[in-house]
């Protein structure tokens, strides 16, 4: 069976009805369905099942379907490679980003992108890891560096650990928070808190922290994925930054946003990782761009050390 047979079929069995796959693959629908049709027929299987308001894969079609995903897979792969051989260091990148790495690693890295690799066309989407996990298995992006804590361990991907981001809570110069002797978390409440999109086992962890009841949702006064927002708030604002310690590095240097020493707070990070599509080759410059995130990420670790840090443990 020729791989555009395959393709036909995939696109039925995501579509589930002839007309939109047809158009999916640009076919009229006759020609479309005795395409599928033939390979009914090759098989000696029924693949799917017309008589519901969704055509439907059977066992057999689902069979079919999950093997041919990862023919057609395999098949871009090697197109891919071949053409990032022929092509040696050209190409185009395109990554994601999730918002802690965005600030504090990223800008960083498309400078020594830029200097290493003038040539390439360089793309990178910031967003949450759900959205750029969504874009990874669409074959949008080559990788994505995110917090993998949350990030499921399925077969389909490979998930390389580059480095822990300390964090902590920051305010701005002479917030009234700065006054007390000692700041216990629960002081921290009543200004509220912005922080990006948390993952439900990470709030939960705050939420007991915090001292809140068992099941009581993180009261959480801002959430935004975009961190330079959420630094304006606070520096205009009593409004609590939760954020790694790398991200607002620049602000807490020149004095403008000062960490807050909790009682009995234990030091919090983050686990950064780059996710990829197994059995996918990286290119020369995204190999480049994953090996300079972990020397980033340790020079960041190096720089914040325990010893070093403005976050009470």
């Amino acid at each position: 069976m020729d791989l555009r047979r395959l393709k036909h079929l995939v696109a039925l069995a995501d579509e589930r009805h002839f007309g939109r796959a047809a158009e999916r693959v640009h076919l009229s629908q006759p020609a479309f369905s005795r395409s599928v049709q033939a390979a009914e027929s090759e098989l000696g299987l029924a693949l799917f099942d017309r008589g519901l308001p969704e055509v439907r894969c059977t066992a057999a079609g689902a069979f079919v379907i999950e093997r041919a995903r990862k023919l057609l897979f395999d098949t871009r792969c090697l197109e891919r490679d071949v053409a990032l051989f022929r092509e040696q260091l050209l190409g185009d990148l395109a990554f994601g980003v999730g918002p802690f790495p965005a600030v504090s690693l990223v800008p960083r890295l498309l400078v020594r992108l830029r200097a290493r690799y003038p040539g390439i066309q360089t793309r990178v989407e910031v967003n949450n890891w759900k959205y750029l996990l969504e874009h990874l298995r669409a074959e949008e992006l080559d990788f994505f560096v995110a917090d993998t804590r949350s990030v499921p361990q399925d077969h389909d991907l490979s998930i390389r650990p580059v480095g822990r981001q300390r964090a902590g809570f920051f305010v701005r110069k002479g917030h009234p928070l700065l006054a007390q002797a000692q700041v216990q978390p629960a002081d921290l409440l009543p200004f509220g808190i912005a922080c990006v999109r948390l993952p439900p086992s990470i709030s939960a962890v705050l939420a007991g922290l915090f001292g809140l009841p068992p099941g009581e949702r993180m009261p959480i006064a801002l959430e935004c994925d975009d961190l330079h927002l959420l630094k304006a708030v606070a520096l205009a604002s009593d409004t609590v930054l939760a954020a790694p310690d790398g991200a607002v590095a620049a602000e807490v240097t020149k004095g403008d946003l000062q960490a807050l020493s909790l009682a009995g707070w234990p030091p919090m990070h983050s686990e950064m990782g780059v996710v990829s599509l197994k059995g996918r080759s990286f290119s020369p410059s995204a190999e480049f761009a994953v090996a300079e995130l972990g020397a980033l990420a340790a020079d960041d670790a190096d720089a914040f050390a325990p010893g070093e840090s403005r976050t009470a443990s």
